[in-house]
């Protein structure tokens, strides 16, 4: 009985090589577009994280100290202020929130204390804030961050 070996072809070598190539070019290519969607997100992402973040922590602090007459909005050491007070054992307090230097800040004080803007903690950095009593309980906040990026909302008290 005879036995035939089997010759080989180059195609037998080239045709796995050739396979691995596509499917590792395919790789790449799938690497490549996939990070290139998610460096577009992060960056859309952080471009409305100021703007937006500012009006949500006014929001919130807002809503924190919604009662009878207790927000508003008035002047404080020359800037523009939104005013919140609140009462603790018969003291009362304020927190001023205002823009000062292109930063946002907040300022907690007793009542009687005297202080200047530059005294308040730093929430962030921001281009320009501006806010506006539209009617007697709707409140509008516009924010520009450091990218020009603005962002506006408008808020309710519902206590007034």
């Amino acid at each position: 009985m005879r036995f035939q070996a089997k010759q080989k072809h180059m195609i037998d070598f080239l045709f796995p090589v050739a396979l691995f190539f596509v499917f590792a070019l395919s790789a790449l290519t799938v690497i490549l577009l996939a990070a290139r969607i998610y460096q577009s997100t992060t960056e859309s992402s952080s471009l409305n994280y100021t703007s937006r973040t500012s009006l949500s922590y006014i929001n919130e602090k807002i809503h924190q100290n919604d009662c009878e007459g207790a927000v508003y909005l008035d002047k404080f050491d020359g800037c523009r202020a939104l005013v919140m007070e609140q009462s603790h054992n018969d003291e009362h307090y304020y927190t001023y929130i205002y823009i000062y230097g292109h930063e946002l800040k907040e300022l907690f004080v007793k009542e009687g204390a005297e202080m200047t803007a530059s005294a308040g903690r730093t929430i962030m950095e921001i281009q320009d804030f501006s806010m506006e009593e539209i009617s007697e309980n709707l409140l509008k906040f516009t924010c520009v961050d450091n990218e020009n990026t603005e962002a506006s909302t408008i808020i309710s008290v519902k206590s007034q």
